[in-house]
């Protein structure tokens, strides 16, 4: 009999890397198999991705008219990289030489599935220092932003009205069987990742029209931000690559209330989702035991119980270290960070 997981179980496995205070010793030999990548500035160096030691050969072997001037320091496993462009944009430009080089050389499975979409990558000042090709984030292991809703409906408990209580469901996708990462599994409502200069609730309005055809004109009156989930993931086989990628995420997360009478519903538009299916909360925690769910996706629908009180004190024994957990500290720059503020003009 396959074993069941528990709340926690989910929020371990999506919050896989090993924090340094809590846990040195597993720490000091995840970081065995890293490099460091900094970022120089007036006032210092500073961490701003994880390099796994495949990647370093490969930027070591790689000509440095395409990887650009490159320092690495083997004692303290640290890597300067891209430092000499004067600008974000020929710093861009540079990264994205490396990455189509490596992608015609089939050097990562992960370059497979290459999607034209650039990802920011922040400086402690807000600053954006440059842009990666989507999929090629998990080769220098930055800070990853994105936003993720799950919308529900509220029902009466019985039709007589003696019970005044509500029943919460949510609406469930089930992603596409062709999917390159996590064919078939269960999925929050709306969920993608943030663009270059894209605004967190555009991206959600823009995801939410293109993944569950969702009138825009009703996610701008009635979606709600609820706050961030970050965590630090290390990814599986299922993930569309090489396993062992560490993916550190921010995450803005969204509810949505539908109509109960169903006259708005999510349906599948641009082929990233199977089906939607409205399910009781019940279910999704058998779901969730059996592990039909997204890692991360997981993770935020745990979110969603303890803030809706479904998983309480009184009834989750975790319930400290999952509200802990899903707020972790991220040691790389960006909007996650108490007092960030981007930088201007």
């Amino acid at each position: 009999m396959a074993t069941r997981m528990t709340p926690l179980d989910h929020v371990k496995k999506c919050d896989s890397f090993p924090d340094p205070e809590r846990e040195p010793e597993r720490y000091a030999e995840e970081m065995k198999r890293l490099y460091t990548l900094l970022w120089k500035d007036e006032d210092g160096t500073y961490p701003i991705g994880y390099v796994p030691l495949s990647v370093l050969a490969a930027l070591e072997t790689t000509p440095e008219d395409i990887r650009g001037p490159m320092t690495v320091d083997r004692e303290a496993r640290t890597i300067l990289l891209w430092q000499e462009p004067a600008t974000e944009p020929e710093r861009t430009r540079l990264v994205g030489r490396l990455t189509a080089h490596w992608r015609s050389q089939q050097a990562f499975r992960m370059l497979r599935g290459w999607r034209d979409e650039l990802w920011p990558v922040y400086s402690r000042r807000g600053e954006l220092l440059f842009s990666v090709e989507r999929v090629a984030m998990g080769l220098f292991g930055n800070a990853r932003f994105g936003v993720h809703m799950t919308a529900f409906v509220r029902r009466p408990r019985n039709e007589d009205g003696k019970d005044s209580r509500w029943d919460l469901r949510v609406w469930v996708p089930k992603r596409a069987a062709n999917k390159t990462s996590y064919p078939g599994m269960l999925d929050n409502t709306v969920a993608g990742g943030l663009m270059t200069g894209e605004d967190p609730f555009e991206c959600l309005v823009r995801e939410a029209d293109e993944e569950a055809s969702l009138p825009e004109a009703y996610m701008r009156a009635h979606a709600k931000e609820t706050g961030t989930v970050t965590y630090i993931y290390i990814t599986d086989e299922r993930a569309g690559g090489e396993p062992g990628w560490i993916y550190p995420e921010c995450q803005w997360v969204y509810d949505l209330e539908l109509p109960a009478d169903e006259s708005i519903t999510p349906q599948p538009k641009d082929g990233e989702v199977e089906s939607f299916r409205l399910h009781t909360i019940e279910e999704i925690q058998e779901q969730l035991a059996q592990g039909l769910w997204k890692p991360n996706c997981a993770m935020i629908m745990v979110d969603f119980f303890l803030r809706h009180g479904i998983l309480t004190p009184d009834n989750e024994p975790h319930w400290d270290e999952l509200r802990a957990r899903a707020h972790r500290f991220i040691p790389f720059p960006g909007p996650h960070w108490p007092h960030w503020k981007p930088a201007g003009p």
